[in-house]
Protein backbone atom coordinates (compact mmCIF):
# COMPACT_ATOMS: atom_id res chain seq x y z
CA UNK A 1 0.00 0.00 0.00
CA UNK A 2 1.26 3.85 -0.86
CA UNK A 3 0.31 6.02 1.88
CA UNK A 4 -0.74 9.54 1.08
CA UNK A 5 1.58 12.34 1.93
CA UNK A 6 1.22 15.60 3.43
CA UNK A 7 2.27 19.12 2.53
CA UNK A 8 5.18 19.92 4.36
CA UNK A 9 5.13 21.22 8.11
CA UNK A 10 4.06 25.13 8.44
CA UNK A 11 3.18 25.47 5.45
CA UNK A 12 -0.33 26.66 4.50
CA UNK A 13 -0.76 25.55 0.78
CA UNK A 14 -3.89 23.64 -0.45
CA UNK A 15 -3.49 20.13 -0.75
CA UNK A 16 -4.48 18.68 -4.22
CA UNK A 17 -6.97 16.62 -4.02
CA UNK A 18 -6.85 13.04 -5.44
CA UNK A 19 -9.08 12.59 -8.70
CA UNK A 20 -8.67 14.03 -12.18
CA UNK A 21 -6.00 16.56 -13.04
CA UNK A 22 -7.06 18.37 -16.18
CA UNK A 23 -4.50 20.26 -18.19
CA UNK A 24 -5.55 22.55 -21.13
CA UNK A 25 -3.39 22.82 -24.23
CA UNK A 26 -4.88 24.67 -27.23
CA UNK A 27 -8.27 22.15 -26.39
CA UNK A 28 -10.96 22.45 -29.04
CA UNK A 29 -13.80 23.92 -27.79
CA UNK A 30 -11.40 26.51 -25.65
CA UNK A 31 -9.81 27.09 -22.59
CA UNK A 32 -12.53 28.79 -21.16
CA UNK A 33 -15.35 26.16 -21.53
CA UNK A 34 -13.69 23.49 -20.33
CA UNK A 35 -12.27 25.11 -17.43
CA UNK A 36 -15.89 25.62 -16.52
CA UNK A 37 -16.52 22.16 -17.03
CA UNK A 38 -14.27 21.07 -14.83
CA UNK A 39 -15.10 23.45 -11.94
CA UNK A 40 -18.74 22.20 -12.53
CA UNK A 41 -17.35 18.17 -12.69
CA UNK A 42 -15.40 19.40 -9.07
CA UNK A 43 -11.95 18.44 -10.17
CA UNK A 44 -9.03 18.55 -8.16
CA UNK A 45 -6.63 21.03 -10.43
CA UNK A 46 -7.29 22.71 -13.70
CA UNK A 47 -3.74 23.31 -15.10
CA UNK A 48 -2.57 26.32 -18.49
CA UNK A 49 -0.28 24.63 -20.51
CA UNK A 50 -0.25 27.40 -23.16
CA UNK A 51 2.29 26.91 -25.75
CA UNK A 52 1.81 29.95 -28.44
CA UNK A 53 4.51 33.09 -28.59
CA UNK A 54 1.41 35.92 -27.79
CA UNK A 55 2.44 36.96 -24.31
CA UNK A 56 -0.47 39.21 -23.36
CA UNK A 57 -2.67 36.12 -24.69
CA UNK A 58 -1.12 33.56 -22.01
CA UNK A 59 -1.63 36.30 -19.30
CA UNK A 60 -5.03 37.19 -20.31
CA UNK A 61 -6.12 33.55 -20.59
CA UNK A 62 -4.69 32.54 -17.41
CA UNK A 63 -6.60 35.53 -15.98
CA UNK A 64 -9.75 34.41 -17.29
CA UNK A 65 -8.84 30.61 -16.03
CA UNK A 66 -8.39 32.48 -12.72
CA UNK A 67 -11.45 34.23 -12.51
CA UNK A 68 -13.46 30.69 -13.31
CA UNK A 69 -11.40 28.45 -10.77
CA UNK A 70 -11.44 31.09 -8.25
CA UNK A 71 -13.36 30.36 -5.09
CA UNK A 72 -14.44 26.62 -6.31
CA UNK A 73 -12.92 23.34 -5.14
CA UNK A 74 -10.86 23.12 -8.57
CA UNK A 75 -7.14 24.66 -8.15
CA UNK A 76 -5.67 26.87 -10.44
CA UNK A 77 -2.36 25.73 -12.17
CA UNK A 78 0.22 27.40 -14.71
CA UNK A 79 2.49 25.55 -16.32
CA UNK A 80 6.52 26.45 -16.81
CA UNK A 81 5.92 30.54 -15.64
CA UNK A 82 5.98 31.30 -12.01
CA UNK A 83 6.24 35.16 -13.03
CA UNK A 84 2.51 34.55 -14.61
CA UNK A 85 1.09 31.97 -11.64
CA UNK A 86 2.28 35.21 -9.37
CA UNK A 87 0.53 37.92 -11.44
CA UNK A 88 -2.62 36.11 -11.38
CA UNK A 89 -2.79 34.77 -7.72
CA UNK A 90 -2.57 31.24 -8.92
CA UNK A 91 -2.75 28.61 -7.07
CA UNK A 92 0.50 27.29 -7.72
CA UNK A 93 2.37 26.25 -10.89
CA UNK A 94 4.07 23.61 -12.44
CA UNK A 95 7.95 23.27 -13.94
CA UNK A 96 10.14 20.99 -16.20
CA UNK A 97 13.11 19.35 -16.01
CA UNK A 98 14.62 22.39 -18.01
CA UNK A 99 13.09 25.08 -16.35
CA UNK A 100 14.13 26.71 -13.66
CA UNK A 101 15.56 25.17 -10.66
CA UNK A 102 12.66 24.06 -8.06
CA UNK A 103 14.45 26.05 -5.45
CA UNK A 104 14.44 29.20 -7.28
CA UNK A 105 11.07 29.16 -8.35
CA UNK A 106 9.89 27.96 -4.34
CA UNK A 107 11.61 31.07 -3.58
CA UNK A 108 10.48 33.47 -6.08
CA UNK A 109 6.84 32.35 -5.11
CA UNK A 110 7.21 31.27 -1.49
CA UNK A 111 5.47 29.51 0.12
CA UNK A 112 1.92 29.57 -0.16
CA UNK A 113 1.57 28.30 -3.24
CA UNK A 114 1.74 24.66 -4.87
CA UNK A 115 4.54 23.71 -6.90
CA UNK A 116 4.75 20.58 -9.06
CA UNK A 117 7.65 19.14 -10.79
CA UNK A 118 7.88 16.96 -14.21
CA UNK A 119 10.01 13.82 -13.95
CA UNK A 120 10.12 10.98 -16.76
CA UNK A 121 12.38 8.58 -14.95
CA UNK A 122 13.21 6.70 -11.47
CA UNK A 123 16.33 8.45 -11.03
CA UNK A 124 14.41 11.88 -11.49
CA UNK A 125 12.36 10.57 -9.11
CA UNK A 126 14.86 10.00 -6.67
CA UNK A 127 16.52 13.10 -7.53
CA UNK A 128 13.08 15.14 -6.65
CA UNK A 129 12.89 13.55 -2.85
CA UNK A 130 15.24 16.66 -1.85
CA UNK A 131 13.18 19.36 -4.08
CA UNK A 132 10.85 21.62 -2.21
CA UNK A 133 7.98 20.64 -4.45
CA UNK A 134 4.33 19.38 -3.54
CA UNK A 135 3.97 17.01 -6.34
CA UNK A 136 5.55 15.20 -8.67
CA UNK A 137 4.36 14.06 -12.91
CA UNK A 138 5.15 11.03 -14.05
CA UNK A 139 5.47 10.08 -17.26
CA UNK A 140 4.72 9.39 -20.39
CA UNK A 141 3.42 6.38 -19.34
CA UNK A 142 1.90 5.72 -22.43
CA UNK A 143 2.58 7.37 -25.88
CA UNK A 144 1.90 11.04 -26.41
CA UNK A 145 0.74 13.54 -28.92
CA UNK A 146 0.53 16.76 -26.71
CA UNK A 147 4.28 17.81 -27.09
CA UNK A 148 6.36 18.09 -30.32
CA UNK A 149 9.32 16.59 -28.74
CA UNK A 150 7.70 14.07 -25.97
CA UNK A 151 9.98 12.41 -23.73
CA UNK A 152 10.72 8.47 -23.93
CA UNK A 153 7.65 6.62 -22.94
CA UNK A 154 8.03 4.87 -19.36
CA UNK A 155 5.05 2.53 -19.64
CA UNK A 156 2.36 1.74 -17.03
CA UNK A 157 5.24 -1.05 -15.06
CA UNK A 158 7.41 1.50 -13.74
CA UNK A 159 5.04 3.99 -11.70
CA UNK A 160 4.98 1.20 -8.77
CA UNK A 161 8.26 1.36 -8.42
CA UNK A 162 7.89 5.84 -8.03
CA UNK A 163 5.16 5.48 -5.89
CA UNK A 164 7.33 3.26 -4.04
CA UNK A 165 10.62 5.85 -3.83
CA UNK A 166 9.03 9.14 -4.24
CA UNK A 167 8.47 11.66 -1.04
CA UNK A 168 5.68 13.78 -2.85
CA UNK A 169 2.61 12.41 -3.94
CA UNK A 170 2.61 11.66 -7.79
CA UNK A 171 0.13 12.65 -10.72
CA UNK A 172 0.73 9.84 -13.70
CA UNK A 173 0.91 11.66 -16.88
CA UNK A 174 1.17 10.51 -20.44
CA UNK A 175 -1.53 8.91 -23.17
CA UNK A 176 -4.07 7.72 -20.18
CA UNK A 177 -7.42 6.99 -21.03
CA UNK A 178 -10.51 5.72 -19.34
CA UNK A 179 -9.69 2.19 -20.78
CA UNK A 180 -6.07 2.25 -19.80
CA UNK A 181 -6.74 3.06 -15.90
CA UNK A 182 -7.69 -0.97 -15.38
CA UNK A 183 -3.73 -1.19 -16.09
CA UNK A 184 -2.43 0.82 -13.72
CA UNK A 185 -0.85 0.32 -10.55
CA UNK A 186 -3.72 3.38 -9.23
CA UNK A 187 -2.54 3.26 -5.20
CA UNK A 188 1.05 4.50 -6.77
CA UNK A 189 -0.26 7.87 -7.89
CA UNK A 190 -2.88 10.63 -5.98
CA UNK A 191 -3.48 12.20 -9.46
CA UNK A 192 -3.95 11.39 -13.15
CA UNK A 193 -3.03 14.22 -15.88
CA UNK A 194 -5.17 13.93 -18.94
CA UNK A 195 -4.52 16.83 -21.83
CA UNK A 196 -6.34 14.77 -24.98
CA UNK A 197 -8.70 12.20 -23.87
CA UNK A 198 -10.87 15.45 -23.03
CA UNK A 199 -9.51 17.97 -25.12
CA UNK A 200 -10.80 15.58 -28.10
CA UNK A 201 -13.98 14.02 -26.49
CA UNK A 202 -16.87 14.49 -27.91
CA UNK A 203 -18.62 15.79 -24.87
CA UNK A 204 -16.13 16.82 -22.80
CA UNK A 205 -18.25 17.12 -19.77
CA UNK A 206 -19.22 13.94 -19.36
CA UNK A 207 -16.01 12.30 -20.34
CA UNK A 208 -13.71 14.73 -17.19
CA UNK A 209 -16.52 13.48 -14.75
CA UNK A 210 -16.87 9.57 -15.65
CA UNK A 211 -12.57 9.88 -15.93
CA UNK A 212 -12.54 11.52 -12.45
CA UNK A 213 -15.53 9.49 -10.88
CA UNK A 214 -13.89 5.97 -11.99
CA UNK A 215 -10.69 6.90 -11.09
CA UNK A 216 -11.87 6.99 -7.21
CA UNK A 217 -13.90 4.43 -7.41
CA UNK A 218 -11.15 2.23 -8.54
CA UNK A 219 -8.07 3.39 -6.69
CA UNK A 220 -10.51 3.08 -3.54
CA UNK A 221 -11.84 -0.13 -3.90
CA UNK A 222 -8.04 -1.37 -4.72
CA UNK A 223 -7.00 -0.31 -1.06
Amino acid sequence: MHAERSPGPGRNRDRLRPGLYLVLTEPRDGYEILAELAVRAGLPAVQLRYKGDDQRHHVALARELRTITRGSSTLFIVNDRPDIALMVEADGVHIGQEDLPAEAVRRLIGDNMLLGLSTHSLEQVSAARSEPVDYIGFGPIYPTTSKAKPDPVIGPDLLSEAGRISAHPIVAIGGLTLKRLAHLDLQACRNIAIISEVAQAENPGEKMSALHTRFIEWRGSRI
